[in-house]
């Protein structure tokens, strides 16, 4: 059973358990089932790090990286949702920082294809891991779950 809300102005998708042990399947490359679409074509990658609204990253509120830093780690999240096997690590660098996103398979909420994830960053030595849920937007952006 999947539900929508609106919260704050923001439409919330509430899915049950059942919902999200649905399991989603892999192409013969590897990459997940959905993901990596025509809609995906044409548009700047720019779109699509806008609508991940900060990612989990943004849940980290004592992070201090740079801006650089910070759209190289959305970029390494976008492409962790939209490509990367569930578990293969994206990774990325910066300067004195690095990350890991690693995404696991995708399921389906209504007609949507969602992914939980996971973004270890580590800065000066010290990781610090955000989680969270995104689904896909008919348009190839993803959503983040609150």
């Amino acid at each position: 059973m999947t539900r929508a809300i609106v919260v704050g102005g923001r439409i919330v998708v509430i899915a049950s358990a059942v919902a999200l042990a649905g399991c989603g399947t892999t192409g013969s490359k590897g990459a997940a089932a959905g993901l990596g679409s025509t809609a995906t074509r044409g548009a700047t990658s720019t779109n699509y790090i806008a609508a991940l609204q900060g990612g989990v990253i943004a849940r980290l509120t004592d992070l201090d990286i740079g801006t650089s830093d910070r759209q190289r780690a959305l970029e390494a999240e976008y492409r962790a949702l939209e490509a990367a096997p569930g578990g293969q690590p994206v990774t990325w660098d910066g300067r004195g920082v690095n990350g890991s996103v690693v995404a696991a398979a995708p399921y389906q909420v209504g007609s949507q294809n969602c992914r939980q994830y996971s973004h270890t960053v580590t800065v000066k030595g010290q990781p610090k891991t955000a989680r969270g849920a995104a689904c896909r937007n008919p348009d190839g952006s993803w959503t983040p779950l609150t």
